[in-house]
């Protein structure tokens, strides 16, 4: 546990930021946004949000997201998501309270990608033996 001294007195630092309250907030519009207001068929019901992570000025987010399907469906999911950043980020203008709304950026989340490879050697590996 992280302490600190706070006027005098020691106290505990909180285990979470302003910008993980923010991140998880936008988190959970812009998935509802993405189920149910985006009607791009390129995005809608393909694209789950993983992770954001926002800056410490909260002037920036990172969209992390998995598409479902194919390479070819990941790159077109990619551009709806891109010519709808603007119609979210006037939504979520509306909905949170916020001086500025941080600037959206999509990006592809490829953790589970690269965990069905490490399985597939993982399972390549077991067979040998």
């Amino acid at each position: 546990m992280d302490y600190e001294i706070f006027d005098g007195i020691l106290s505990r630092k909180p285990s979470f930021t302003r910008a993980d309250r923010v991140a998880d907030l936008l988190k959970e519009e812009v998935a509802n946004m993405l189920l149910f207001e985006i009607k791009d068929p390129r995005v809608q019901g393909l694209v789950t949000v993983i992770s954001v992570k926002v800056t410490k000025d909260l002037r920036h987010a990172n969209f992390y997201v998995s598409v479902l399907g194919g390479d070819e469906r990941e790159q077109q999911a990619m551009k709806g998501l891109v010519k709808a950043s603007g119609f979210i980020r006037r939504s979520l203008g509306r909905r949170v309270r916020m001086r500025r709304v941080p600037e959206l950026h999509f990006k592809l989340d490829e953790t589970l990608k690269e965990q069905a490879h490490l399985e597939q050697l993982f399972r390549k590996i077991h067979e040998e033996k």
